[in-house]
């Protein structure tokens, strides 16, 4: 038995029974009209499947490119001449969306001829049978939320210890998020205590316990924010209640808003590596200063590297009341945007402006986070 069978990803001989039992799910003929395809004709191809490349390669690429073709109006990534496809990477990302932001880069990864890699779950997502299945077989693992301080360290350390063992054992890549849950206030920073988490599994040397991972940061960038009316609803419920609970169900509404919502055009830009130079040029702050410093360095690639579209400048200007970036939209891009936030109308008993204001700041803070502007977001 392996240190890691309560987390990890399916072994070859556990893809046939689980891919049985995602055929044979209740949730299956939805997924098929959507996709286009008979409902039996879909279970009898997921039934077909022996294998994880089958599955990954085969099936789940066909259904992602379909995906693609009706949610976005383009897709492109750049930076891929900062990886090598012999070495494994920790892929540390921006999180706007629950499983879109992995599936792309694993996508591109693939697209370049590289190994796909290992994803972060989050347990708290694993509520559904099929999304369990079709979490293990897309190579995610399990990372647990919750419990007392006790268990959150320990299930930390595995986890750890876990990736560790992936990038530097099996010669494998890793996706994880910058923080703990995805950006729901358009705000991306990463979380100095994830860092702190990567070198629990080495702890004898924090800048080589780093350094070995080869820490990738990604910029992902969506047009059109995934689950922003949803994300729009969660915030203004907190800043009303002083707390949010979730319905029952919610995470899967989520997960499905986000796959099916339409994108527009989403851009992913890989970043440099996190080299041991950069992590020898901070190893003389203490411990948490350490960890806040790599994670401003994080943020300082992710960041200007964030695809500005025009309804980020757009919201920019609708929630400062200016015109300082008019020249980066048209009239028409403003118009189409404003009527989009027609869906407020559904809720008349909530605060108007109030809701105006969460949303444009989801929109809005990646310009704000930006230093500068690259030619290429223009």
């Amino acid at each position: 038995m392996s240190n890691f069978d309560d987390i990890r990803p399916y072994n070859a001989d556990e893809i046939p029974a689980a891919t049985q039992r995602m055929a044979d799910s209740e949730v299956i003929p939805a997924i098929a009209q959507y996709l286009g395809v008979p409902t039996d004709a879909l279970r009898n191809r997921i039934r077909s499947i022996k294998t994880l490349k089958e599955f990954q390669l085969d099936l789940l690429k066909e259904v992602f490119e379909t995906l693609l073709e009706k949610t976005t109006t383009r897709f492109d990534w750049s930076g891929l001449e900062n990886i090598n496809e012999k070495k494994p990477y920790l892929f540390v990302s921006n999180h706007r969306d629950i499983v879109m932001d992995a599936m792309m880069l694993q996508y591109i990864l693939n697209e370049a001829g590289q190994n796909t890699c290992q994803i972060t779950f989050g347990s708290n997502l694993m509520s559904h049978p099929f999304v369990v299945d079709f979490g293990k077989l897309n190579k995610m693992f399990r990372t647990e939320r919750g419990g007392t301080p006790k268990e959150f360290y320990n299930s930390m350390l595995h986890m750890s210890e876990y990736m560790r063992h992936v990038i530097t054992e099996e010669h494998e890549s890793v996706w994880i998020a910058q923080r703990n849950g995805r950006t729901k206030n358009g705000i991306d920073a990463t979380d100095p205590a994830i860092i702190k988490m990567f070198g629990m599994s080495r702890r004898d040397d924090r800048v080589r316990s780093l350094a070995e991972l080869n820490i990738v940061p990604v910029a992902v960038s969506y047009e059109w924010e995934s689950c922003d009316k949803l994300k729009t609803l969660e915030l203004y419920l907190t800043r009303k209640n002083g707390h949010y609970e979730k319905q029952p169900n919610e995470d899967l509404n989520s997960i499905l808003t986000g796959i099916m919502q339409p994108k527009g055009h989403v851009h992913i830009h890989i970043c440099p590596v996190v080299s041991q130079a950069d992590l020898n040029a901070l190893d003389d702050y203490p411990s948490g200063e350490f960890h806040k410093r790599v994670a401003r360095l994080m943020d300082s690639r992710i960041n200007p590297n964030f695809y500005l579209h025009p309804n980020n400048f757009i919201a920019y200007d609708l929630l400062n009341h200016t015109a300082t970036f008019a020249d980066r939209y048209t009239v028409g891009q403003k118009a189409a945007f404003m009527e989009y936030m027609g869906w407020m109308d559904d809720y008349p008993d909530m605060d108007r402006a109030a809701l105006e204001e969460i949303f444009f700041g989801i929109y809005a803070n990646p310009v704000a986070r930006q230093d500068n502007f690259s030619p290429k977001n223009t």
